[in-house]
This record gives structure tokens, sequence and C-alpha cells, in this order.
């Protein structure tokens, strides 16, 4: 019988902006649908679109005039390391009649400041932030009204100084992002060891000498190699912890790995640089720029790539030159060499042979940038155990 921890015990959950952000807009909603001003003592209950909930506190809630209130909450990602930790989320909400075309205009939701802006212009509110706005906040509105929404980061501007936001794409912000409502602890010690034990089960549920393993960052990383067709029993989530997992992996005895996931994050193995969290170590753009010099002699070109913001628009430039697949491929290989050595070095014993690496590099939207020669052969490995694989055999 499992033993019940005490409720002092338990794992405090955190969650992700997008959350408090969703709370604090239906708080000024409620106010403005006929709350008072101790309704912000009233938590938030919160739809997080995965069947489970959310019980957030506003910190304060207030009508500005009849028709517009301000609600605030505060961040809270548990015990993760986050550095958005106890910044205020605001919501400005605008209540009105709704409008002539109907209820698919009835949601209107904008980003204020601090809010990060993406190359486009556009704010930084990704599609589960927007989801989670809406689902909530539809919930409450009633049928013939109609709400906009202005989501305000008061320290979002100075915080984004201290992240890779700039990297990405993201301005002059925070972007609002994330796939669940939950903090996926990736930094945590504690998050290691699990990992390593996903790993260590991945490959013992396979025959001896043919354990083949898919490395995945995050959830977005599991939904690629979802999409690919790999058996979710051959995925292991990784988080940042890229170098003690591919020797872990060895010290297993795994025939074959592929690692898979986002070209900004990847792109740093192909440096050296085996923990991929932002707080530890970045220079990202400096080796693609290493990268695009192996394979290109224009020095403007060059200097231009140096000196640009982000991965994706350095992506760009590279293929305006038609110089993207030969440079990410490249990378892909030298990301397979580097994780070869790091795995041979720390996971075998001397004279024993490494696991075969496999790189496949995908942009944030999950598209395939550039892959290796040995990520076909593996990612075939994986396919084959899939059920429908065995079935059609």
């Amino acid at each position: 019988m499992e033993e019940s921890r005490p409720p002092e015990m338990a794992e405090k959950t955190g969650y992700i902006l997008p959350v408090f952000a969703a709370a604090a807009a239906c708080g000024a909603l409620r106010h403005l649908l006929g709350g008072t001003g101790e309704d912000s003592d009233q938590p938030i209950i919160l739809d997080l679109l995965d069947g489970t909930t959310a019980a957030i506190a506003l910190e304060q809630v207030a009508r500005l005039d009849e028709g517009t209130a301000l609600a605030i909450a505060r961040s809270d990602p548990g015990p993760n390391l986050d550095l958005t930790r106890h910044t205020p989320v605001w919501a400005w909400v605008r209540l009105s009649n709704l409008a002539e075309d109907g209820p698919e205009s009835a949601i209107a939701i904008e980003g204020g400041e601090g809010i990060g802006r993406q190359g486009d212009g556009q704010p930084a509110i990704y599609r589960y932030a927007r989801e989670l706005l809406e689902v909530n906040l539809r919930s409450l509105l009633p049928p013939d009204r109609a709400i906009t929404v202005r989501l305000i980061l008061p320290e979002g501007r100075s915080l984004a100084k201290r992240t890779s936001n700039e990297a990405f794409g993201v301005i002059e912000g925070l972007s609002l992002l994330g796939t669940q409502g939950t903090v996926e602890a990736h930094t945590a010690p504690e998050r290691l060891a699990e990992f390593c034990e996903e790993l260590r089960a991945a490959i013992a549920s396979q025959p001896p000498g043919e354990g083949d393993v898919a490395f995945c960052i995050g959830s977005n990383g599991r939904r690629v190699a979802e999409t690919l067709g790999i058996p979710a029993g051959a995925i292991a989530s990784v988080g940042n912890w890229l170098g003690p997992l591919l020797a872990a992996a060895a010290d297993a005895g795994a025939r074959s790995i592929l690692l898979l996931g986002y070209h900004g994050k990847l792109i740093k193995l192909a440096g050296g640089i085996f923990n991929t969290s932002s707080h530890v170590a970045d220079g990202k753009l400096e080796i693609l720029t290493a990268a695009a010099l192996r394979h290109c002699d224009e020095v403007a070109l060059l200097r231009q790539l140096a000196e640009i913001p982000t991965i994706a628009a350095a992506q760009k430039l590279l293929a305006d030159h038609q110089l993207d697949k030969i440079v990410f491929t490249d990378l892909a290989e030298r990301i397979s060499a580097r994780a070869t050595a790091y795995a041979q070095k720390y996971g075998t014993a001397p004279g024993d042979r490494p696991p075969a690496i496999g790189t496949w590099l995908f942009d944030r939207t999950g598209t395939p940038v550039a892959h290796d020669a040995a990520a076909d052969l593996i990612l075939q490995r994986l396919r084959d155990r899939a059920p429908h694989a065995e079935t059609n055999r």
C-alpha cells in the first residue's frame, strides 16, 4: 500500500504565467458582472484544459469606471527555478454589448506593457494562453456581452533582459507561452532522477541490445516525436539535462539515441554545452555563425549573421542565400558527433562502443529544419517498434 504524504509535505504545484493572466482577466470580469470589493478574497477556479483545475488567488481587483475593471494576480511557479516568481500580472477588462458580427468577436485579447512582441508586431501570446483565456472567460461572459482584455506585465521589460527571449524572436517583454498550465521542473535535481528512471525503463522494455530511444526536450518535443510515429514507450523526456542523460543511456546499454527538438536548444550541443538551460550557458548564435563560416566566405553575410538577434531571423537569412539546409545539416552532424563523444567518455567502460546518435532539428512550430543520416536510420528503428508496425508485418 502506498504511503500517503501529510498535506504539509505535499509538493506545491507551480503554474505558468498564462494561468495567472487568465485568473486576473476572469477576476476583473467577475467584478464587472456584479462583484464587490470583497470578491478579491475569493480564488478564481480555472479550467486548465487538461481535465484539471487550478484555484488562483487574486491580489487586488477594482472597478475603474462603469464598464472597465483591473485585477492583479501574482505569479507563483512553485518550487521551480523561475525568474517570474512573484511578478504581478495585470488584466484590464472592458465589458460592452456584443457586436453585430456575433459571438466570434465576443473576446478580444491584447498585449499591453511588458508583453513581448513577435517579429510581425503581434503580441507574444501563444495558442495555449489564448485558449486558456477564451475558454475560462467564455464560461463567465453573458451571451449578449463582449469584452476586451489587455494583459500587462509591469516588470516584463526588465525581466526580459535576463532571458533569451530576443534569441527566440520576442522583444520588449515576456511571452505568454506554454502547452500546459503546470510548470515542468526541468532544472530541479530531483527531476533529473525521474528522467533517468524513465530512460532506463524505456531501454529495459526493449530486447537486450536493441534499446533505441528518442530524447525529447519538453512537451513540444514529445508531441513532435508522436507526430513522427515514435511509440510512447521509446520516448524519454530530458528537460535541459542532455549530458547526464546521454551518459545514463550509454550506461544502461542503449543501442541508439535520436536527439529530437528545437534547434535553438540543441544547437548548444554542437558547441559542447550539455546543459541547455539559459541559466547555465547560451552561445547558440555564435555556434551557428561558426557553422556558416565553414560553408560561406562572404564576409558581409557572416558579419550580418553574427549580429542577428534571433535563431529564426538567422535561419531566414541563411535561407535567402540558399545556405540554410547545408548549415543546419552540418550542425546536426556536429551535435551527433559531440553527443557520441560525451556518451563514450562519461557513460561507457573503456573499450565499449557508445550508442549510435542521430539528430533531427525542428523550429518552434515543429517544422523540420534538418537532420543527419544517422537520424533517418534511428527513426526507422523507432517507428518499427510502434504497435501498428508490429501488426502490419
